[in-house]
């Protein structure tokens, strides 16, 4: 793209979901300039667990985030089932709490915009290239834009990553999620995470009434059944839990939210000089549930590097460096871990042994959701 007289943003954010709205709202609170493009307009569903670790609560709050406005559900318990059934209950060390994507996303994006925020929706960037210290950013609307900093918090998988040659993007990846929002009885204060052969869900209260009820599970296996409910009552119902909640809950969707081709591969933090946050810089496995409170703890180290940048003088390879290094310190090992940890779920006896030898070990439950989980901060 060629050089243009288009105004410069200091910061554009690609993508609006917890990474982007975050690092949003905390530059905002600096008086620096933010665009944030988003492909959808505000409230949406995401496929998403809804469960927030307690950990992003003092960061949150100290960007004015009033949490309990949205009255989302108060969880203390995990309960973890094998495909057979036999399961264990554990209490939650920090615990969290269960809100939709719907009403949190929407809250955030609105405070966003009281704090000065600029919105571009329904709109999708096709194209960013570097060039003279500076980015050119080509939209689906065919405008093209300027940025000092381009931070990439556009989720899972995307065209993006096609045109920034991103290492990850030409290996197929076999995962598919799948999410519904359900009336159902279950205490609210309990996540319970069910396995089920090449697979498993998750069910927990949201805010009102709802629980948000996802699984992950493999392309082959849907190839195999033709049709999600087919998959379903041929899978998924071999879990006693599961069977309940399919015959039992009212669902609210006359379609279930799904996304293809979920990755867990390494991603770079770094790549062509955007700062990249939450999914885009890699997903933790969805049954750590930490997905949402490192999203929202990434958007906050990529706002706080990006401010010093601007404080700084400008140095975009300490920048690059300084961020990479603390992205790594804060997330490398949980990634890893949950990577290994995926791999003990979803195979029927695997599963079984797991979990029965854990329900002896709570000790190693415990260190397990440490592991997988961040401090408060």
């Amino acid at each position: 793209m060629h050089k243009t007289n288009t105004p410069e943003w200091p910061v554009i954010i690609v993508g609006g979901g917890l990474a982007g709205l975050t690092a949003a709202i905390a530059l905002a609170a600096q008086g620096i300039q933010v665009l944030v493009i988003e492909k959808k307009a505000y409230p949406f569903h995401r496929v998403c667990g809804e469960y927030v670790s307690n950990e992003v609560l003092p960061y949150l709050q100290g960007l004015g985030v009033q949490i309990e406005e949205l009255q989302p559900a108060r969880i203390n318990r995990f309960m973890l089932s094998a495909p057979s059934g036999y399961s264990l209950e554990s209490s939650l060390d920090l615990g969290g709490f269960g809100i939709s994507r719907y009403t949190l996303d929407n809250y955030l994006y609105q405070l966003a915009m009281a704090r000065g925020v600029t919105f571009a929706l329904n709109t999708t960037v096709q194209q960013v290239g570097f060039e003279q210290d500076s980015f050119k950013l080509q939209l689906s609307n065919g405008e093209q834009l300027q940025a000092t900093i381009v931070l990439g918090a556009y989720g899972k998988r995307t065209n993006l990553d096609r045109q920034l040659n991103r290492t990850f993007f030409a290996q197929r990846s076999p995962y598919i999620g799948v999410k519904y929002h359900v009336n159902y009885s279950q205490p609210k204060d309990l996540i319970a995470l069910h396995n089920f052969k090449d697979g498993y869900a998750g069910i927990s209260a949201v805010e009102g009434d709802t629980y948000c009820f996802c699984y992950l599970t493999t392309r082959q296996n849907l190839k195999r059944h033709g049709t999600i409910p087919a998959m379903e009552q041929a899978i998924l119902h071999q879990n006693p839990h599961l069977r309940r909640i399919f015959k039992e809950a009212e669902f609210l969707y006359a379609q279930p939210e799904v996304i293809n081709e979920i990755s867990f591969a390494s991603k770079t933090c770094v790549e062509n000089h955007l700062l990249m946050c939450g999914d885009a810089a890699g997903m933790i496995a969805p049954l750590c549930g930490n997905g949402m409170a490192m999203a929202i703890h990434a958007g906050k180290l990529s706002a706080e590097h990006t401010a010093l940048y601007f404080k700084n003088g400008q140095n975009r390879q300490q920048l690059e460096d300084n961020y990479s290094r603390a992205w790594k310190k804060q997330f490398a090992n949980r990634l890893q871990l949950g990577r290994t940890v995926q791999h003990l779920f979803g195979h029927p006896v695997l599963s079984e042994v797991t979990i029965k030898t854990l329900k002896h070990l709570p000790f190693a439950v415990q260190l397990l959701m440490r592991q997988t989980h961040g401090q408060p901060f």
